[in-house]
């Protein structure tokens, strides 16, 4: 075989080159494919897939893991504290405590002579020509008498009840100031007994009262005090104990119950503080086993709280976009195709809600929702509505300026020849030209819509409990103490927040470069 026959390929040989390379094959579609090309780009680009791989753990966190989440998003949680609360104040009566048997003839002015008068160890005062005559039958205790009749006591012991916080009557409380240790007296028909510690009893042998210079006081007005547990007390004080042991109704059946005894001697008072176990909601606990990024100001579990929260912040901002996209697209196209005063209107329109303060309209209208005491669910309806409505003018005028171009090309006047309908050139063939930049700014506004969810809902105005969100969530840092000591509670919300919206705009401009290549040379 001759040299050139051995270089010179063969009519069958050049017919299956042909065939290999031939514009009509699979592959080499395939590999021509638009939306294919796109695809390479943007994997290509190693950012753009690091955002979307953020993303994709983003969705699968917010809502695959609400759903192995062993706790609700609205599940609370409690635990049981030792708490101290005021419970009563102690006062040793060192002070005349006045007994009004006559007003007209014993009152604040005779009162007051009396004290001066025993002060100055007189056995009588005179006021108003008046003659006030003073007996002291006991220490502690002097008897006012005008002509012999008793119109009042001034006294340093009280008589208190041993069943009731009602006080008694006079001529009673004259009986009990004035019985010595030991004795008996007469009262309404009855005989009362006193003992050596001016304990006094009926003739069945029931405590009554007893007469004593401490005050004990509950801080509840529908408390009362047994006469055990005011014994208890009042040796504790005597002892000078800082605390002591009692059950009383207030605790469970054998439960013993602390209170702690303190002394302020500025209001000469001693404040007794009852501390018993109470359950209440877990908040703020750290993180463990239970729980692993603790627990909220609610007793609520954060961790899942942040699930159900990315679930809800990621959909708001799916409709919000969606909802502007519809809107934008279609008064954007219907502006851009017909154009003269059609466009001239539409933009105008857009004029108008470009210069509308978003702020302070969505304040009012929140304001208005709270007023109106609306549910959660459809306050937030209400939100997503109101985003959408007030951000499609962006998307209408990048649709309008993109259909402005198009319509004078050759395709768009082989429609018209064709006699398609206004509505399908549009649509059908105008606005799919348009989806690339759509496709970029919609990935770069959900980034913004669930920025502006999480400011409403930090401000107060978004989503609202049970409902949780980033927004929401992140709300607790409004109090210094527990944006400086629970950490757990809105730094995982931010780096969320932060990783998602961080995440949309680097897979935004991934895809803006894949739809563009030349936005890379």
């Amino acid at each position: 075989m001759s040299e050139k026959e051995k270089t010179t390929p063969s009519v069958e040989e050049e017919k299956n080159n042909e065939e290999q390379y031939s514009l009509n094959d699979d592959r080499r579609v395939k590999v021509l494919s638009p939306g294919t090309l796109v695809a390479k780009r943007f994997f290509r680009n190693r950012l753009a897939v690091t955002g979307l791989v953020i993303l994709v753990l983003m969705f699968i966190f917010s809502f695959v893991g609400g759903l192995i989440s062993p706790y609700k998003q609205d599940q609370k949680f409690y635990r049981t504290d030792a708490q101290t609360k005021d419970y009563a104040g102690v006062v040793f009566n060192d002070e005349f405590r006045y007994f009004v048997n006559d007003s007209d003839l014993y009152g604040a002015v005779a009162q007051g002579k009396t004290l001066l008068a025993v002060n100055g160890a007189q056995t009588s005062f005179v006021y108003d020509d008046v003659t006030y005559d003073i007996e002291n039958p006991l220490e502690n205790v002097y008897i006012v008498k005008v002509g012999g009749e008793t119109v009042g006591i001034a006294s340093k012991e009280l008589v208190n009840s041993s069943t009731s916080n009602e006080s008694f009557s006079f001529d009673f409380t004259y009986s009990a100031l004035t019985a010595t240790p030991g004795s008996t007296f007469d009262y309404d028909g009855a005989t009362y007994t006193v003992d050596a510690d001016k304990v006094i009893f009926d003739t069945n042998g029931q405590e009554v009262a007893y007469v004593s210079q401490y005050i004990v006081r509950a801080v509840m007005g529908d408390v009362f005090f047994s006469r055990e547990f005011k014994n208890e007390l009042l040796e504790a004080i005597e002892a000078g104990a800082e605390s002591f042991v009692y059950s009383d109704d207030t605790a469970a059946e054998g439960e013993q119950v602390e209170y702690l005894i303190s002394y302020d001697a500025q209001k000469n008072l001693y404040d007794i503080k009852q501390e018993i176990d109470t359950t209440v909601f877990d908040t703020y606990s750290s993180p463990s086993k239970q729980h692993w990024l603790g627990t909220d100001r609610n007793g609520m579990d954060m961790l899942t709280r942040l699930m159900y929260g990315g679930r809800i912040s990621l959909i708001i901002g799916f409709i919000v976009v969606i909802i502007e996209t519809v809107l934008g697209i279609i008064l954007g196209g219907i502006s851009g195709y017909f154009g003269g005063w059609v466009d001239n209107l539409i933009m105008r329109i857009v004029d108008i809600f470009y210069c509308i303060p978003s702020m302070p309209i969505i304040i009012i209208i929140g304001a208005a929702m709270d007023a109106a005491n609306l549910p959660s669910l459809t306050r937030m309806m209400y939100l997503m509505l109101i985003l959408g409505f007030l951000g499609w003018p962006g998307i209408a005028r990048m649709v309008r300026g993109q259909i402005l171009s198009l319509r004078e090309q050759e395709f768009m006047t082989a429609t018209e020849a064709t006699g398609i309908s206004v509505s399908r050139r549009i649509f059908k063939h105008l606005i799919p030209n348009v989806v690339p930049q759509l496709i970029v700014i919609m990935t770069m506004g959900l980034g913004d819509t669930i920025i502006m969810e999480a400011t409403l809902s930090f401000l107060g105005l978004g989503v609202r409990f049970p409902f949780a969100s980033w927004g929401n969530i992140i709300n607790d840092v409004n109090n210094v103490f527990v944006l400086t000591h629970y950490w757990f509670i809105w730094i995982p919300a931010g780096v969320l927040l932060l990783a998602t919206v961080l995440a949309f705009n680097i897979v935004g401009d991934g895809l803006r470069d894949a739809f563009d290549p030349k936005m890379k040379r």
